[in-house]
């Protein structure tokens, strides 16, 4: 088993940013990357949708003999990972906003959350919020339409920067000093978020605590490769395949999938 692949899907291309950490972190191990474009975004989605595309995505890693599964996708798992835990006999680690270490290291009690509404509606988001939100200032932000620009390789565009300046505009106004990434896309945008916020507002994503955390489990259930042959990192779309390849830098083989 410790040979075979993480498997890891999102609802297209933007848990490649979690992908790039765990193969950072984890550069012995096979992976299958399955992007599901063609669905993106699930923010928009019900929770039953959502779950749905989620079993869909776990029955095609698990046919391809995955050990563990990264949901790369804060919206399936806010609203579909325990449910997935309760279904199969698999590992699998999940990626929620890291509202904790902005709440508890904000100087301003001021912290700005940009998501998607799936993510910000879930019953797991605000249980989390609850906990360590407690005379903090929470800006919540729906990210509408940014994951489907990012899809269509529409990152550096007008209408990315038209979104972006509308919705930091409340936390800027409200004096954040951090902004929490709650969508597995939207590191794609660091460059633009430097430049649009205050040298001050620190940004936060959870990709590399979600590497660690899948190299813990992996130690836990004796999984981990040590095998040091050449690994294997497939990555599959039923979206663009040119814009996932672009993302990856065209490092990696991509395979279009119809699924």
């Amino acid at each position: 088993m410790s040979k075979q692949p993480i498997g890891i899907f999102d609802s297209g291309i933007g848990g490649t940013s979690i992908f790039k950490e765990v193969h950072a972190l984890l550069p012995n191990e096979h992976t299958i990357y399955l992007a599901d474009s063609f669905n993106a975004p699930y923010g928009n989605k019900t929770k039953d949708e959502i779950i749905s595309l989620s079993i869909k995505n776990t029955e095609f890693l698990i046919d391809k003999g995955c050990k563990i599964i990264v949901v790369a996708c804060n919206t399936a798992t806010t609203n579909a990972i325990k449910i997935l835990r309760a279904t199969y006999n698999i590992p699998f680690i999940g990626i929620e906003p890291a509202i904790k270490p902005a709440a508890l290291q904000t100087k301003t009690k001021a912290i700005g959350i940009l998501a998607t509404k799936g993510t910000l509606s879930s019953e797991l988001f605000h249980r989390t919020t609850d906990l360590y939100s407690n005379g903090i200032n929470v800006i919540e932000q729906v990210g509408e339409g940014i994951v489907d620009l990012i899809e269509n390789g529409k990152i550096n565009s007008p209408e990315m920067m038209s979104l972006l300046s509308l919705y930091l505009k409340p936390m800027i106004d409200a004096n954040i000093d951090y902004l929490v990434l709650g969508c597995t896309h939207y590191p794609y945008l660091m460059p633009l978020l430097i430049d649009m916020l205050p040298k001050n507002v620190k940004i936060i994503d959870s990709g590399e605590a979600v590497a660690k955390q899948t190299k813990a489990i992996l130690e836990q259930n004796n999984l981990l490769n040590t095998a040091s042959t050449k690994t294997k990192n497939q990555f599959f779309t039923n979206g663009d395949v040119v814009v996932l390849d672009d993302i990856l830098n065209h490092n990696f083989n991509v395979s279009y999938l119809k699924f």
